[in-house]
């Protein structure tokens, strides 16, 4: 049974790979930089979507694709933010795949875009597996969840851009190792940058818009 199914998720990642590709193609042609937020459910993707709206929505034009199961209530949050936003309902898939992402590709006018925003569905394993054609991944991890996720989960946190590490506000009430967090990640992915901060206090925010911004410029910059 075993040899039989690892093809099988072979040539599904593989067509995945394939339409992916075509959409960073997409992205590129517009001078769109995109960006794959995933999370598990409660770590405050959505939370951390609407701060970046209304800390860059000045400066640039921002897109939000938003991924979940099922309702709206996330592309309402982020066009409530500012965002031109779109909803994706899985239908109980557990992840984005690149297919849905290029169906709202044709639905966005990517021409009025700087800056894509994808919120996958809440998360840390199945997200992972699957590109979407964005041209970073950022985990948003939170202090809530504990420590010992980038040891649970080594393929995820191996495998992203960026770490936000959001409700630090919390670190006085919960139970939480920074230092041990931080060698887990070390240890997988020595290169990821981090960004400490609260979406609910602000703090730390700052910097996050501060590097997402400079990605945005770059891309300008590359057309």
């Amino acid at each position: 049974m075993t040899t039989k199914r690892i093809p099988v998720i072979e040539k599904i990642l593989s067509a995945n790979d394939r339409v992916a590709a075509g959409n960073r193609a997409r992205l590129d042609a517009a001078g769109v930089y995109a960006v794959n937020f995933i999370a598990s459910p409660g770590a405050g993707k959505t939370a951390l979507v609407e701060q970046t709206v209304h800390g860059l929505s000045g400066r640039f034009r921002i897109g939000v694709i938003d991924g979940d199961i099922a309702t709206s209530l996330d592309a309402e949050r982020a066009e409530a933010a500012g965002a031109i936003s779109l909803q994706i309902n899985t239908g109980g898939e557990c992840h984005l795949e690149a297919v849905m992402v290029q169906a709202g590709l044709e639905q966005l006018p990517l021409e009025q875009i700087d800056l894509l925003i994808v919120e996958n569905v809440g998360n840390l394993i199945c997200p992972a597996e699957f590109e979407l054609g964005t041209h970073d991944t950022v985990l948003v991890a939170s202090i809530p969840e504990g420590a010992d996720k980038p040891y649970k989960y080594p393929g995820t946190y191996r495998g992203v851009d960026a770490l936000v590490i959001n409700k630090i506000d919390l670190l006085p009430y919960v139970p939480f190792d920074m230092d041990y967090f931080r060698r887990g990640v070390e240890v997988l992915n020595p290169d990821v940058v981090s960004f400490p901060l609260s979406c609910r206090t602000g703090e730390g925010v700052s910097t996050w818009l501060e590097w997402i911004a400079a990605q945005v410029e770059a891309k300008a910059k590359a057309r």
